[in-house]
């Protein structure tokens, strides 16, 4: 086994494409594409975009839209996606994003759980909140900890198999490895065809409703609505999600 490398998954060509596989189209697209077209204009940032299934489908549902990912293996991936020339990517984070440039930003697949420190959290909602134009609709995921879902993550013994788009097949396996005060350390395992196993090992903060609501206050927008699941269900009653819908101000 190669040693663990820190969120390989994004960053890793090879694990970029066993991620592409995992992650297709799901209700959580759905619910991104739908709010996207809430905002004021049609001019769309997508932060942490990763390979860009999402961004690509927002420029084809009309937006100018602009992609930002500091994972180069990732965005690589996205400029390769059909319609990825119809998106502006850039290699970089949260302060790369223009100033008053967008109507909508949105922040998927529980982004906003990589950051974990306060500080580092809510420079990225001030960053946000700088990129957009007032009226701006900001929108993002996060796991509400009173789901507890990483209790449910596989232990390493557990293998889920992923096909690739050429028919290989790699295991794949999940363990979490500490948990203190809402902070969740965990490993990837891949078993890849040629035979060799890598792994990848990520920290997710679980901020409470409460604190998130706070939080991007503090940043300079009015929340209007907090949904539990993608189908916009009440939190508690929808599928263990806080997502949060906001206006800068």
């Amino acid at each position: 086994m190669q040693p663990a490398t820190h969120q390989a998954e994004f960053r890793h060509a090879r694990l970029v494409e066993v991620y592409d596989a995992q992650n297709t189209w799901g209700p959580d697209d759905d619910y991104f594409l739908a709010r996207a077209a809430e905002g004021p204009g049609g001019r769309v940032l997508d932060l942490g975009c990763g390979t860009g299934r999402l961004t690509v489908a927002l420029a084809d549902a009309g937006h100018e839209v602009t992609g930002i990912d500091p994972a180069g293996a990732s965005l690589d991936a996205a400029r390769r996606r059909p319609g990825g020339e119809a998106v502006t990517w850039v290699h970089g984070t949260s302060a790369d994003a223009p100033a008053d440039a967008f109507d909508v930003a949105l922040m998927t697949s529980h982004v906003a759980q990589f950051f974990v420190a306060d500080d580092e959290w809510a420079g990225v909602l001030a960053d946000l909140r700088k990129a957009l134009v007032p009226g701006g609709l900001l929108v993002f995921d996060t796991r509400d900890p009173r789901d507890r879902g990483w209790e449910a993550w596989h232990a390493p013994d557990d293998r889920d198999p992923v096909t690739l788009s050429d028919g290989r097949v790699v295991q794949t396996w999940s363990e979490v490895t500490g948990e203190r005060d809402g902070v969740v350390d965990f490993t990837l395992g891949y078993e890849m065809p040629e035979g060799d196993e890598l792994t990848s090992t990520a920290t997710l903060r679980f901020r409470a409703e409460d604190v998130v609501r706070r939080s991007v206050e503090a940043a300079g927008f009015a929340v209007e609505q907090v949904d539990g699941g993608w189908g916009r269900e009440a939190v508690g009653e929808g599928a263990g999600e806080l997502l949060v819908v906001a206006r800068a101000v």
